[in-house]
């Protein structure tokens, strides 16, 4: 596998398939558009990294921390988030189908238009987020919290919302059609146009 220390530059559309970046700090780099699938980049720190567009299937993202990442349009498609800190990281239209998000942070970060289809999200940290027009249709978020986050026309249909607190959420025209509402927390949130049909509570 390549390996690498400390990098900086530009590296955009660079084909870095199979790299070893773990346990390193990677500064101020321009990924966008690059080839990094199956790159290992566990316990590395990315601080200030534009990774726009990336291809980041089958990483290794176990204990990584993103500090202000550009994680916007990357393919993230069934990636595990094993102990990940994606705290205030832009991934605004990612797609993260099937991803499994379990017990990470989430805390603050952009998930504009985020594609999580499927994805395993129990007992994730999503407060505050920007979830506006995201996608999680089928996507289990059980024992999660949503307090403050931005739900606004996100497609919540058949989704495990078991446990979940949406304490203050804005679900404004939010779709809930089918989705497990059991044991959930919606003081204070926002519900004008929220669709509720054949839910389960």
């Amino acid at each position: 596998m390549l390996q690498f220390d400390d990098l900086s530059g530009d590296l955009r559309k660079k084909d870095l398939r199979n790299a070893d970046f773990s346990y390193i700090n990677l500064r101020n780099l321009d990924l966008s558009y690059a080839d990094l699938r199956n790159v290992d980049l566990s316990n590395a720190t990315l601080t200030n990294v534009n990774l726009t567009g990336a291809d980041l299937r089958d990483v290794n993202l176990f204990e990584t921390h993103f500090i202000y990442a550009d994680l916007s349009y990357t393919n993230l498609c069934g990636v595990d988030f094993n102990k990940t800190d994606l705290s205030y990281t832009n991934l605004r239209n990612a797609n993260l189908i099937g991803a499994k998000l379990t017990a990470i942070i989430l805390r603050g970060a952009n998930l504009y238009g985020v594609n999580l289809t499927e994805a395993d999200l129990t007992y994730t940290n999503l407060t505050g987020t920007n979830l506006i027009s995201a996608n999680l249709f089928l996507a289990n978020l059980s024992n999660s919290n949503l307090s403050n986050a931005n739900l606004m026309s996100a497609d919540l249909r058949n989704t495990n919302l078991k446990n979940v607190d949406l304490r203050n959420a804005n679900l404004r025209d939010a779709d809930l059609r089918g989705a497990n509402l059991t044991g959930v927390n919606l003081t204070g949130a926002d519900l004008i146009g929220t669709k509720f049909e054949d839910i389960i509570d």
